[in-house]
């Protein structure tokens, strides 16, 4: 019996071929993934290993103290004869400008010593050895637009302005901190006189000649105390490792997101596969059983074959993922500071081992019911004739209308209940299993869906003359193959049209808060602090107020109460120069606006906890607890999320807080645009730690990112749909050899070739487009859930040409399934065919 299903095989070979292409795509980004991020997460321990193995003890503070290790420590930690050399690393902020005289980033770029012993080294250049040089990280000098033998300026601790000769260029790797705020690195000195912090974050020491790292640890413990952590450098590499490889792991978790969905879909073309081959085989499984073979024996062949097909196209998709991750990472691991220009690509046992593991077992899972349905068929009844089914039957047709009726209302309860009560992370993960109902709602109802779709084209088709009419007729012949070719298209449809929806709604949602939130032309505020509250001074609003070019001036001032020594949990704000209801404004829940005032306060749907206006809310003060009037109601959404309060109660609520958290500016309505720009440029000559971010350009940021995420899941959710379409020409191409005597005698009827290949391309299009088209209204409706269950106020949107050049692609595709299928039905001898041969 195996000789017999391995010379099937051979023989029949080119029939599997799209099957193994599915099966070796999916297997591809299963294994890719896993490569590509075992070779980012060995880079990133590389990278640290190197750099932390050089060191035999190192003192850092104590658990999460940010408290730096004292000055007198290090003369200890050196007079220690267990060892040799030790430097003190100083580690705090100091604030790099631009050639704009503006500061570098969001949070303020961090000052970083580094002397005669340290773990970094300049990758360009030298590192600093003069009080007026210094060395920038590589990300940071890209930013700022810096070069070797650049002046930059770096702000002290005063605010007080110092030029530096730009030595050289560090590689900090993974340091997350660095990797956001940036870093210039100085001498230790140096970095002393800027930061003002004398202590140290990090002690570096190298033990002395024959002293093994633990005996210096131990005693570098001894003298620091408990206020420090004393460990080796290979267990800091470890734990820095460790740090790095999360953001590893967490691509590895997306990426194997778009991997399952792919695999999903190649099983759904490997069961119509194997399912459309039985029913093909029928004659030579019942010769099978006629000349002796048990029913055991004949479910065993198909599983052989399913397992042998499987195996060769999983070992192929194998060999593609190594391949796909060496480019990946040629191309991506820079952007991720994996240091991929000098990276090997590391092949593990278990990458190899889970992707040829996911592709055999789908593969044998997706044969499973085509293998058992196959023992079923009696030998003399298959003899007889071809048993393909026709259509449905009027019991299975009112089963599978009751069955999806079910599903789908299932579903439309939970995505009610996911819109009433938006509750953000909850809220997606009661869609998506809303989703799932829905799918398999599609799936039990897709052989009607696909007679009821042929049924509304049948008459278009039909004015294509016969081979229109024939298409249409051969769509209906067989619904439930036809459904299940259009099934796996179905999926890829629904996630791409979904998330082109959520993409578009969120755009618009962005843009009508940007338009109606902040009606303002630039929005200032303060570098991030890390040890307290960032802020622009006061005389920031003040001068800009005196300014005939500027029209309005908004300073919002802001606080985090405290309660028994800890923090409240809520915000308190106020906006001076600002007509709330007018110059601010939100979505309400109850309430307006513009009846804050003296005593009356708007809070937040949280703040308010089943509170209604009118009522009272109590806000803790440094003078102890004081109550307020709600007047207005807010979604907690909102820009006045918290507690918003008058400008007199707030300051007498407040009165420490004499700083603005932010300032919003519009130009008067005569200034031209470039006045308004320069007349803050010059308010702000002063207060270069200030950002300015202009309406415009806060709006260009988000069009970026939601850009940049649109086009790499397209791309990614893309492969679902290549495999789809693999799928739907295996089954065209199982279809035309199924209907070889068929077609041979619509040729000896005079159906001319070019008829022929347009009756196949137009089943094939029939297929793509009702998939798509399913697929669409899915994607469209779970679109509008999954953007409402989050993100209260959505503007839906419906991004009319993305789907339609969806659809566009959809029939270009069918077309494209057909072409091959079609070229060798043209080319069928007429004679052979009708023949048998």
């Amino acid at each position: 019996m195996l000789r017999t299903t391995l010379a099937g095989l051979r023989l029949h070979k080119g029939r599997l071929v799209t099957t193994a292409l599915a099966i070796a795509l999916g297997v591809m980004f299963v294994a890719g993934t896993l490569v590509f991020t075992d070779t980012v997460r060995a880079s990133y321990s590389a990278q640290v290993m190197g750099s932390a193995e050089r060191m035999d003890a190192v003192a850092l503070p104590a658990g999460d103290s940010e408290r730096p290790l004292p000055p007198g420590l290090l003369d200890e930690i050196r007079a220690l004869p267990e060892i040799d050399r030790a430097e003190g690393m100083v580690r705090a902020e100091a604030p790099l400008l631009d050639r704009d005289g503006r500061a570098v980033g969001a949070m303020p770029t961090l000052a970083v010593s580094v002397g005669g012993l340290s773990r970094y080294t300049a990758a360009e250049g030298e590192l600093p050895a003069a009080d007026d040089e210094a060395a920038l990280a590589t990300s940071t000098a890209e930013a700022a637009g810096y070069g070797i033998g650049d002046t930059a300026e770096v702000l002290d601790a005063d605010g007080e302005r110092h030029a530096f000769t730009v030595t050289g260029l560090v590689d900090f790797g993974v340091d997350p901190q660095v990797g956001y705020q940036g870093a210039v690195v100085f001498t230790p000195e140096t970095a002393t006189r800027m930061t003002g912090v004398a202590g140290f974050a990090e002690i570096d020491a190298v033990a002395a000649e024959g002293v093994p790292a633990e005996e210096a640890v131990a005693a570098v413990d001894a003298v620091a105390g408990s206020g420090a952590e004393v460990i080796t450098g290979r267990t800091l590499g470890e734990r820095l490792a460790d740090r790095a490889g999360v953001e590893a792991d967490s691509i590895a978790t997306a990426l194997l997101l778009f991997a399952v969905v792919s695999v999903v879909v190649a099983a759904i073309v490997i069961h119509n596969t194997f399912a459309i081959l039985v029913a093909q085989r029928q004659r030579e499984m019942a010769l099978l059983r006629c000349v002796g073979a048990r029913r055991g024996q004949v479910f065993t062949s198909v599983v052989v074959e399913a397992l042998v097909v499987g195996l060769a196209a999983s070992v192929l998709g194998v060999l593609a993922g190594i391949a796909l991750a060496a480019v990946g990472f040629r191309l991506g691991g820079d952007a991720l500071d994996a240091g991929a220009g000098a990276a090997p690509v590391v092949l593990t046992p278990a990458a190899v081992v889970v992707g040829l593991a996911v592709g055999t077992l789908t593969t044998l899972v997706a044969a499973v019911l085509p293998a058992r349905r196959a023992t079923f068929v009696p030998p003399l009844a298959a003899l007889r004739g071809s048993a393909v089914a026709t259509g449905l039957d009027r019991r299975t047709g009112w089963l599978r209308t009751g069955a999806g009726a079910v599903l789908l209302s299932a579903s439309a309860l939970l995505v009610a209940y996911a819109v009433d009560t938006p509750s953000g992370q909850q809220g997606l993960v009661v869609v998506a299993l809303a989703g799932i109902l829905a799918f398999l709602g599609v799936v039990v109802l897709s052989p009607l869906l696909v007679r009821l779709a042929v049924a509304a084209l049948a008459p278009l088709m039909r004015l294509l003359g016969v081979s229109g009419a024939l298409a249409a007729d051969n769509a209906r012949r067989n619904p439930r193959r036809a459904a299940t070719a259009m099934v796996a298209l179905t999926v890829g449809a629904t996630l791409i049209s979904g998330y082109s929806v959520v993409n578009a709604s969120m755009r618009a949602t962005t843009d009508d808060m940007l338009d109606r939130q902040f009606p303002f032309d630039y929005q200032l505020t303060a570098q991030l602090a890390e040890d307290g509250p960032a802020t622009v001074p006061a005389e920031v609003a003040e001068d800009l107020r005196d300014s005939p070019a500027i029209g309005s001036v908004i300073a919002d001032r802001s606080v985090f109460p405290e309660a028994g020594g800890q923090t409240a949990g809520y915000r308190v704000a106020t906006y001076r120069g600002a007509e709330l209801g007018r110059d601010l404004e939100s979505e309400m829940v109850a309430g307006d606006l513009a009846d804050v005032g003296p005593g009356r306060a708007a809070v937040d749907e949280e703040i308010a906890a089943g509170r209604s206006v009118g009522d009272t809310v109590a806000v803790e003060t440094a003078r102890g607890e004081r109550e307020y009037e709600i007047a207005a109601i807010v979604p907690n959404s909102s820009q006045l999320w918290g507690v918003t309060l008058a400008p007199r109660d707030f300051a007498a609520a407040f009165p420490e807080v004499t700083e603005d958290s932010t300032v919003l500016v519009t130009g008067a309505e005569d200034a031209e645009p470039g006045e308004v720009r320069a007349a803050v440029e010059a308010v702000l000559a002063d207060h270069p730690t200030v950002q300015m971010v202009s309406m415009s350009d806060m709006r260009a940021q988000f069009d970026t990112v939601l850009a940049g995420a649109f086009l790499a899941i397209m791309a990614m959710l893309g492969l679902a749909v290549l495999i789809a379409v693999f799928g739907i020409a295996n089954t065209l191409a199982l279809s035309v050899l199924e209907r070889t005597r068929e077609s041979a005698m619509l040729r000896a009827l005079g159906l001319r070739r070019g008829q022929l290949r347009l009756m196949l391309a137009l089943e094939a299009v029939v297929l793509c487009l009702t998939g798509a088209l399913v697929g669409v209204a899915l994607g469209v409706f779970f679109g509008w859930a999954a953007g409402s269950a989050v993100l209260r106020g959505l503007i839906f949107q419906v991004p009319a040409d993305q789907i339609a050049a969806f659809l566009a692609i959809a029939v270009a595709a069918g077309l494209l399934a057909s072409v091959l299928p079609a070229r060798r039905a043209a080319r069928t001898s007429i004679t052979a065919a009708m023949a048998g041969r």
